[in-house]
């Protein structure tokens, strides 16, 4: 069964600690780095935004915050919390050029759907991607540790859009008379 990221993270909810920062504290102190309260306040914002944020992104919503923090702060714990295996840096299929965007690991795989025109993300949850990491496993005897599934495609409201957009230039097409050869290498014969 299919379950968007609401409906994910209600089944999660329970399994989830009271504090959210505890498990990222406790991940980065094996590696010997402490969890500072502007590593704690980005890695806060991750967890709660519900988007898929660029460093940018995440820096003004820092600094409303803590007015104090700064970019290089921000690029340098990205970097830190990707290394310690709390955060994954994703390219969306690039759909805005070489933008990276930032997540917190979820306890649950999932894929990222990207509408190629309008640069909507949503997330699926589901038995199929679970099935899917089984038969990679069995048939090549792989021992998987990191998915990363990214789906393009058009929403439903860019479908409509698009479908306009190619039958008007379908009718423009028609409509437009047709250029003798010799005007378009712009040469006379």
């Amino acid at each position: 069964m299919a379950m968007n990221k609401t409906e994910a993270a209600a089944r999660e909810a329970p399994e989830k600690a009271d504090d959210p920062g505890r498990e990222g504290a406790s991940a980065l102190k094996e590696r010997g780095i402490r969890l500072t309260r502007q590593r704690q306040i980005l890695l806060d914002l991750l967890d709660q935004s519900g988007k898929h944020l660029d460093a940018e992104s995440l820096y003004k919503l820092a600094r409303g915050k803590d007015p104090k923090l700064n970019r290089v702060t921000v690029y340098r714990t990205l970097k830190l919390l990707k290394q310690g295996g709390l955060v994954d840096e994703l390219d969306l299929l690039h759909y805005d050029g070489d933008q990276h965007y930032y997540e917190t690991r979820a306890k649950q795989e999932h894929a990222h759907i990207i509408c190629l025109r309008c640069g909507k993300v949503e997330e699926y949850f589901g038995e199929s991607l679970q099935k899917l990491r089984k038969q990679v496993e069995e048939h090549f005897g792989f021992q998987i540790v990191l998915t990363r599934t990214e789906v393009g495609g058009y929403c439903p409201h860019c479908q409509v859009l698009r479908a306009r957009e190619l039958a008007l230039a379908a009718q423009e097409a028609e409509a437009s008379p047709a250029v003798p050869r010799t005007a378009r290498a712009g040469r006379k014969e």
